[in-house]
């Protein structure tokens, strides 16, 4: 054959006719081709923004090797669990939204950092500012926050000494810091609990290079403890609740995508132990005509998290929902005052999310 352009012969996949135009978003084949395998023995653990509790729960179904390193109490039932941090991710650390979140966690893990005013108060109750939504009545003393937050760190560095596979999205480039320390949050304070002073606290919006450097330092500190760690990241394809950017909404939201989704291309063609699932893609993209989306066009329906999965899963082949396992797990230690009620949590829509984020709706019009 005289080929007369590099485009010519190309896979259906890399034209829009054949790749987009001719698909359907439920049926749509090839848009993710996996850089790893999945190991049925790997341990693998799961943090990110709120969307990430979709990919850990259908994780967890089809039987893979979900470390669970901070289980719940024996007879807390699963839906009261999830309000105060179970089994959400591989520890409670409650939604990571910002990549440098996570870095804070490690580094804190391994006795490298100090978070600043990190225990906040509000009506007697005190609250670990970096995790505010696993305690949502707080707890009694801000001693006590110490001792959990002890207790929590252990947890955490021994969940990384163990993993195989480290499955990560990231949902926000805002947040909320100290401005002395630089300590970032992952609600502004008075949201869930503490006071907002702006001579205490500053708004900052993460960029490209911030973002793309705090996953680098990440990536070096996991792997000169786990040298075979293996990443795989998404992006949420939840929109913002709000923004303190000064920008619109709408358009707040497509720069944090975008920078995400930009930083997380970047790594995964650069690395080889990091792969990047398109989830995003899949469900935020004019592709799927906002039909993965609730009528709030925010909270992802249960279609749109099926069709990703169906894609993850057709690469990863690990069957079709099997009974419930997890590795790694470690034994509880209680961590909830028996005499205290469950409080309200912000629950998204769609399979009762825990998202922290959703509560700034209530300050809108």
């Amino acid at each position: 054959m005289n080929i007369i352009s590099p485009y010519q012969g190309l896979p259906e996949r890399s034209y829009w006719r054949s790749g987009v135009s001719r698909q359907s978003p439920d049926t749509v084949s090839d848009l993710y081709i996996k850089k790893f395998s999945l190991n049925p023995r790997d341990k693998i653990i799961t943090a990110g923004s709120c969307f990430a509790q979709h990919i850990s729960r259908q994780l967890r179904k089809r039987g893979c090797g979900i470390v669970d390193a901070e289980p719940a109490p024996p007879g807390l039932l699963e839906d009261q669990g999830h309000k105060y941090g179970y089994h959400l991710y591989s520890a409670r650390y409650g939604n990571i939204y910002t990549v440098r979140q996570l870095l804070q966690l490690v580094r804190e893990a391994r006795g490298k950092f100090k978070p600043a005013e990190w225990i906040w108060e509000k009506d007697g109750r005190f609250f670990d500012a970096l995790r505010p939504s696993v305690e949502p009545e707080g707890l009694r003393s801000a001693e006590e926050v110490v001792a959990h937050r002890e207790i929590h760190l252990g947890r955490v560095r021994g969940m990384f000494a163990r993993a195989d596979v480290f499955i990560f999205t990231m949902g926000l480039t805002e947040a909320w810091q100290h401005r002395s320390s630089g300590t970032v949050f992952p609600t502004a304070p008075g949201t869930i609990a503490g006071q907002y002073d702006p001579v205490e606290y500053e708004f900052i919006n993460f960029d490209y290079s911030d973002i793309y450097s705090d996953f680098i330092r990440v990536r070096r500190i996991l792997k000169a403890r786990r040298p075979d760690m293996r990443f795989l990241l998404t992006v949420s394809p939840v929109p913002l609740t709000a923004t303190a950017s000064g920008d619109h909404v709408l358009a707040a939201t497509l720069y944090s995508k975008s920078v995400l989704r930009a930083v997380a291309g970047r790594l995964a063609q650069q690395f080889d132990d990091i792969d990047y699932f398109p989830s995003y893609d899949l469900i935020a993209s004019h592709f799927s005509k906002a039909a993965f989306y609730e009528g709030n066009l925010r909270s992802v329906t249960s279609a749109g998290v099926e069709a990703a999965m169906r894609v993850f899963f057709a690469q990863h082949d690990m069957g079709a929902e099997p009974a419930l396992r997890s590795t790694d797990a470690i034994a509880a230690v209680p961590e909830m005052d028996p005499a205290n009620s469950l409080a309200d949590v912000a629950v998204d829509d769609a399979d009762d999310l825990v998202c922290e984020d959703a509560l700034l709706e209530a300050f809108g019009r």
